[in-house]
């Protein structure tokens, strides 16, 4: 049942996960010992030994596992050699298109949301900062950096799409988003087994495996749970726009942890980005087909 007011149950976990992925790229970024891919498997590994002792709760549809499983796996790779590719800070705002790709979405892959020109005019403004993210000041595309913004893109289209389309899968109680890291994140480390060669545990500091422990059971963890949680009774528009309050704590964090600079191509890129978002955010709620049933 959708809320009338602005708080609702979702609302209250979709905040939850927020401050949760607020510190995402500011700790991977700092694990420097691994490979994107070692760090993928490692940390999904760590989050999915977390969801063991709810094993019973594991109830889901093979079409939910492999879904959920693909995208974990897909959508941390990219993001993680994103930031191997390009400055963190830039990486990290293309990455946070993914709240306006869930505005896009919705009324394009769920029914009962037509697209509006409202829609039109975010997505231009969220391409316009995006753009002023991966350009200098003369408007210049640096080219070294590349192949970590196209890599920052893919995944943000790739959390898009499942935020949305994670209401059309068949419901399974929250754990199970958990549960899916286990095997994604196997499917992580014998990849990277078979890549890069033998596992090199014996070499990550001490330091970076509290680090992927801490990812593990926060941003990469709990947050995943949240997440479907707010998604199941949320509207994915609106939770979309209200995601963007991430890359402004995300950013802070950086700033802070990291020592990166803001500069005003930043800040005018951040203001397009999140001005698009809140303009999708106007639409009028709507009740949402095909609602998953409360577990």
């Amino acid at each position: 049942m959708q809320a009338n007011g602005w708080w609702d149950k979702s609302t209250g976990f979709a905040l939850l996960t927020i401050v949760l992925w607020a510190s995402l790229a500011a700790l991977t970024s700092r694990v420097t010992s691994v490979s994107p891919l070692v760090l993928v498997g490692l940390v999904l590994f760590f989050c999915g030994l977390g969801a063991l002792p709810l094993w019973r709760q594991w109830r889901a549809r093979p079409v939910t596992w492999l879904v959920t499983i693909t995208t974990l796996l897909l959508y941390h790779l990219l993001l993680f050699m994103s930031f191997r590719h390009a400055p963190v800070l830039e990486a990290n705002l293309i990455n946070y298109l993914w709240p306006l790709c869930i505005i896009l979405f919705t009324p394009l892959l769920l029914p009962s949301h037509p697209l509006q020109p409202r829609h039109l005019l975010a997505g231009a403004l969220g391409l316009a900062g995006s753009m002023l993210v991966m350009v200098n000041g003369q408007l210049q595309l640096q080219q070294a950096y590349l192949p970590g913004y196209l890599l920052a893109l893919s995944a943000a289209i790739i959390w898009g799409l499942y935020s949305v389309l994670a209401r059309r899968l068949p419901p399974a109680p929250a754990v199970v988003t958990a549960a899916a890291c286990l095997p994604a994140g196997i499917l992580a480390l014998l990849l990277a087994w078979a890549v890069e060669g033998p596992l090199p545990l014996a070499q990550i500091p001490r330091a970076d495996w509290w680090l992927i422990v801490g990812l593990a059971l926060g941003p990469m963890g709990a947050a995943f749970v949240t997440w479907y949680l707010a998604l199941r009774e949320g509207d994915p528009r609106r939770i979309g726009a209200l995601s963007y309050l991430t890359p402004l704590l995300s950013t802070l964090l950086l700033v802070g942890l990291n020592g990166e600079q803001l500069t005003s191509r930043h800040w005018l890129a951040g203001a397009l980005i999140i001005g698009g978002a809140l303009l999708g955010l106007g639409a009028s709620p709507a009740k949402l087909n095909a609602k998953p049933s409360k577990q």
